[in-house]
């Protein structure tokens, strides 16, 4: 399928709908990153002779090591926040790093720095004050750069991991995680987990589903995937600790079966795809272990009585490989959506009215330069043609002509696509039955961006401005809302 093609359908959506996010105008999964560095341990030994000798020095020296590896152990905490959410540490010497760490994480939002940290990371916004109060600090964190998940009813989940700190480790150490259902700013419950630290969850007709992974500060301990329910009040019902003979398991997907269980999606040591069914529960009925090599499990949706899953591969490019499974976890079939003139990268899916729902963003082929394979051409205007420099008003223009968002309509069976929608300058987002059984679709506009060449962990930044379309059980687009919301863009 041809970019220029997909551009033309652009024309099935009502001109109003393309026009507005037009103007205002991401493998779930990857496989998660261990933010928890552990201690490094050393012993020395010593003769007794030689011993004797040193004792004196060797309690000076052992007690600097010690400071050392406990301030190199809280840096690390802190760089790895600051990399997770795409803030700059630009001009932060490493205690400043720390500090605004702390900052953020104990909802402070009183540090000096802070507030120039997060302004660089959510740009366009304007604040009239001379100094933003924590407040408006602490609202704008939660707005944009805080990660939530969309539940039912206009609701929204977040998890937030806390720390303490170990006063015989010397540094932080996990203490819980807490997951919070807001809607309109209101509170309406929160789940705590001590067992491990939520890294996603979904809203279901059941209950919200959590899933996550226990901490672990040394490669010689095992790290389990865990799986929780949660009731309409915040109860936890179940949680359930996935033992499959893994050193490292972690789970990328949870979906609810008819029949009241649940299908729990893993990666077994970077190696294996584990298929585990749970019951009503939480008591683990049957699992299945795939070798299928390095690649990721980054999307999983129901298919029938069976279930596609997308495995993804960033290290060769592979991002829109889609796999069948029977209800058992036997891979059946696999196939591709690839194009001569682009890539598309498949942010999420699902089944509905009889087909299978893709939502993606295609992006044209280009000559990778540092791993930033997405916008190589964009980088190399910058560096060759821009001298390094380049302002927002000619860069912004040149992030949106490379992303063209597209929503798949595909047959179930031979997962060719009967039909597809697209809008330009944006990124396919998130896919969801509402309660009146209508499809919707997230697309996130590119409204303003940045570029950033000291930062590690991107080298463009932005913020996308949010549309909802909805369609019927026939792949008819029937309406669109801006939801008001802004995402971050980073690459």
């Amino acid at each position: 399928m041809k970019k220029e093609n997909a551009s033309r359908i652009v024309s099935m959506i009502d001109g109003k709908y393309v026009d507005e996010a037009t103007e205002f105008a991401i493998n779930k999964k990857h496989e998660t990153q261990d933010r928890h560095a552990s201690a490094a341990k050393r012993s020395h030994r010593f003769g007794w002779r030689a011993a004797a000798a040193c004792i004196a020095l060797a309690a000076v020296i052992g007690s600097a090591a010690f400071a050392c590896a406990v301030e190199a152990k809280n840096y690390n905490t802190a760089a790895g926040f600051f990399e997770e959410y795409g803030l700059s540490t630009e001009g932060l010497s490493r205690a400043e790093i720390k500090a605004v760490y702390r900052d953020i994480t104990e909802k402070r939002f009183s540090y000096g720095k802070t507030a120039d940290v997060i302004r660089r990371a959510v740009p366009g916004w304007e604040i009239r004050q001379a100094e933003p109060t924590p407040e408006a600090l602490a609202a704008l964190w939660d707005q944009s750069l805080r990660p939530k998940t969309a539940a039912r009813d206009g609701a929204t989940l977040r998890a937030d991991t806390q720390y303490v700190y170990d006063p015989q480790r010397g540094f932080d150490v996990f203490d819980r995680s807490v997951l919070e259902c807001r809607r309109d700013g209101e509170l309406l419950w929160t789940a705590t987990f001590r067992d491990f630290y939520v890294e996603d969850c979904s809203d279901t007709a059941e209950g919200t589903v959590v899933w996550g992974q226990n901490l672990t500060l040394s490669s010689d301990e095992t790290a389990y995937g865990w799986v929780a329910l949660v009731n309409g009040k915040g109860n936890v019902k179940w949680q359930r600790r996935l033992e499959h003979g893994f050193g490292h398991e972690y789970v990328s997907a949870v979906l609810p079966n008819f029949d009241g269980t649940w299908a729990v999606f893993s990666k077994g040591d970077a190696k294996y795809l584990c298929f585990t069914v749970l019951d009503a529960d939480g008591n683990e009925v049957r699992s299945r272990k795939t070798e299928v090599g390095i690649s990721g499990i980054w999307n999983a949706a129901r298919l029938g009585d069976g279930y596609i899953i997308q495995l993804g591969d960033m290290t060769t490019g592979k991002y829109a490989r889609l796999c069948r499974m029977d209800r058992d976890g036997r891979l059946t079939e696999s196939f591709s959506y690839e194009a001569d003139d682009c890539d598309y990268h498949i942010t999420a899916m699902v089944e509905f009215g009889g087909r299978i729902y893709l939502s993606a963003y295609a992006v044209p082929v280009q000559n990778d330069e540092g791993g930033r394979d997405e916008i190589a051409d964009i980088l190399d205007c910058i560096f060759h043609e821009k001298g390094m420099a380049i302002s927002e008003a000619e860069l912004t223009p040149l992030v949106r002509d490379n992303y063209t968002a597209v929503l798949l309509l595909c047959d179930p069976d031979s997962g060719s696509p009967e039909t597809f929608y697209s809008v330009k300058g944006s990124l396919g987002s998130k896919l969801s039955v509402n309660d009146s059984n209508q499809l919707e679709w997230n697309v996130e506009s590119i409204t303003s961006t940045f570029f950033s060449p000291a930062t590690s962990s991107f080298s463009v930044g932005g913020t996308c401005k949010v549309f909802r379309y909805v369609f019927n059980v026939d792949g008819t687009l029937i309406g669109q809302t801006d939801t008001g919301e802004t995402v971050p863009y980073r690459r």
